[in-house]
C-alpha cells in the first residue's frame, strides 16, 4: 500500500510524459506530411523545401512504414539533383517519385490516400503560375541589368527649351 502511494503520482507523471511525447512526434511528422500535401504543386515554395528537408529528423529508419518514406524520400532526393536528363523528362520524374514520396508517407500517417488522387487532387490556379513566371523574369532582368548585359533605354520628353532674348 505504502508503495503504490509513493510510486502513483511517479508512475502517472512518467506515463503522461511518454504519451506527451509520442504525440508530439506524431504531430511534428504530420506537419510534414500536410506541409508537403498542401506545397505539392508548388514545390519550389519555402514550405514545401523545409518539409522535405525535415524527413530525415521525423522518420524512423527502424519503422518499416517509415523506412519506405525515408526510401522514397533518398530516390527523390538524387532526382532532385540529377543534371542528365532533359527538362520534360525530369519533371515527370519527379512528380512521379513525389506522389511515390507523399503515398508512403501518408501510409505510414495512416492516411488513405492513392496514388492518382495524390497526383490529381490538388488546385493551382493558373495565375498563380504566371505570377511565378512574371517574378523570374523580373528577376532575371534586374540581375543581366546590374550584371551589364542588358540596358535601361531612357529618353527625354517636355525638355524646357531656354527662353529667347527679345530685346
Amino acid at each position: 500500500m505504502i508503495a503504490a502511494v509513493l510510486l502513483g503520482p511517479i508512475v502517472a507523471v512518467r506515463l503522461t510524459r511518454y504519451l506527451d511525447n509520442k504525440k508530439e512526434i506524431r504531430e511534428r511528422k504530420l506537419w510534414v506530411f500536410k506541409t508537403l500535401m498542401a506545397t505539392r504543386a508548388y514545390t519550389l515554395s519555402p514550405n514545401h523545401v523545409e518539409a522535405l528537408n525535415r524527413i530525415d529528423l521525423e522518420f524512423d529508419p527502424d519503422r518499416r512504414d517509415e523506412k519506405q518514406v525515408l526510401d522514397a524520400w533518398k530516390g527523390y532526393l538524387d532526382l532532385l539533383g540529377d543534371k542528365s536528363l532533359s527538362p520534360e523528362q525530369w519533371n515527370v520524374k519527379r512528380v512521379d517519385l513525389l506522389v511515390e514520396l507523399l503515398f508512403h508517407m501518408g501510409h505510414a500517417l495512416d492516411y488513405d490516400f492513392d496514388k492518382t488522387q495524390i497526383k490529381n487532387g490538388t488546385y493551382s490556379p493558373i495565375a498563380h503560375g504566371r505570377i511565378e513566371e512574371q517574378q523570374e523574369q523580373i528577376r532575371q532582368g534586374v540581375i543581366d541589368l546590374m550584371q551589364g548585359k542588358r540596358v535601361l533605354p531612357m529618353f527625354l520628353t517636355n525638355i524646357p527649351t531656354p527662353p529667347t532674348d527679345t530685346k
